[in-house]
């Protein structure tokens, strides 16, 4: 499966910043831009049709959102991690994010539940990596934005971020039978969230967060690419 950049189309309100941080954030999602990999200013901005300010800005905010590390006088790259930085991301993934769920899922609507079934169902249907990764993402945040907390929303939101470029090459090598085992996983915590199964919810988050994070341990050449080289 591969997948072409596809540039964000401009807003209405004119908001550069806003429309080259997606596109920058898009190109991440789809592997335009691998982890460790340079972002030049100027290329970016002949690509976006913007401006060097709304470029600046843009990467700021991707940042912040823990996409982008930006270094003093020396420029701008696709974050990355270690193994270990990443087994450390995900091992706090599997404890902070069933307590999200469990925050989460009192508040939770009938629409909220219908729409996860529907992009349950959705991920089955696309063999595109890109719009897979986007409708994970939105199932997960979905099942999360019930939940009102002061910090704990943010902090997960943070890690998802940090990990964006290493859920994709998940997914690229995972086979069928466990792309299989990814579905149903999905299924089984809309059932849970149905029926207020909430141990079943939480155990269901756990295990599938656990089991990214050991094929990734498997595979330590993701995070030896030769991209990094302002490490």
């Amino acid at each position: 499966m591969t997948a072409a950049f596809v540039p964000a189309p401009a807003t209405r309100d004119g908001n550069a910043s806003s429309r080259v941080a997606e596109g920058i954030r898009d190109g991440i999602v789809r592997g335009t831009y691998p982890p460790g990999a340079r972002l030049r200013q100027e290329e970016i901005a002949e690509r976006f049709g913007a401006s060097r300010v709304p470029v600046r800005e843009a990467l700021k905010l991707l940042e912040a959102e823990g996409l982008v590390t930006l270094v003093p006088n020396a420029g701008a790259w696709v974050s990355r991690l270690t193994l270990a930085e990443c087994e450390e991301v995900y091992q706090a993934r599997e404890r902070l994010e069933p307590l999200l769920m469990r925050y989460s899922m009192p508040s939770l609507t009938p629409r909220d539940l219908i729409e996860l079934a529907e992009l349950a169902q959705q991920m089955t249907e696309t063999d595109d990596v890109a719009e897979f990764l986007r409708l994970d993402r939105a199932f997960h945040m979905l099942s999360y934005s019930g939940a009102d907390t002061l910090v704990l929303s943010d902090l997960v939101t943070r890690l998802w971020n940090t990990t964006q470029p290493y859920r994709r090459a998940y997914t690229l090598m995972i086979d069928d039978h466990s792309q299989r085992i990814v579905h149903d996983e999905h299924h089984l915590l809309v059932t849970a969230l149905r029926e207020g199964d909430l141990e079943s919810a939480e155990r269901t988050v756990e295990n599938h967060i656990r089991r990214t994070r050991r094929l990734l341990a498997a595979h330590p050449e993701i995070f030896t690419d030769a991209t990094t080289s302002h490490r």
